[in-house]
């Protein structure tokens, strides 16, 4: 198990962040923390760093200029992170990165409390964006 998965998993268990799933080979974690309604949240160490990525939706059928504006707005708003499109252009995710060389506790939580955040603050609206077709 690499460095990166035991520091991650001291720093969940200190936040008493649950973790879900290992991939020991991928050095891939995925958390639960659902006081605040984070769900397979993946924690995904890339040397030399963190990936922190949830999927939020699928990109609506027929989704236009307004809804990709609304996401660049939202983003405005975000303490860390971004909402992102994959590669395809087809599910909207929220993703943070962290330096693992200095990354410490405080920033692994003001991460995952961003997303929290930003799902209290925006979740009514991406939801009804999610069932427009």
């Amino acid at each position: 198990m690499s460095d990166c998965l035991e520091k991650l998993k001291g720093y969940l268990s200190d936040l008493d962040i649950a973790i879900v799933e290992e991939d020991s080979e991928e050095d891939l974690l995925i958390v639960d923390d659902q006081d605040s309604g984070v769900t397979n949240l993946i924690l995904d160490c890339e040397d030399p760093i963190l990936i922190v990525e949830q999927l939020i939706m699928p990109v609506p059928e027929g989704a236009g200029a307004p809804f990709f504006r609304r996401l660049l707005q939202m983003n405005a708003t975000l303490v860390h992170g971004a909402f992102l499109l994959d590669e395809d252009g087809r599910h909207v995710f929220y993703r943070d990165t962290l330096q693992l060389e200095n990354m410490d506790k405080n920033e692994l939580e003001a991460s995952i409390r961003a997303l929290a955040l930003a799902l209290a603050e925006h979740g009514d609206e991406l939801l009804e964006m999610s069932k427009q077709a």
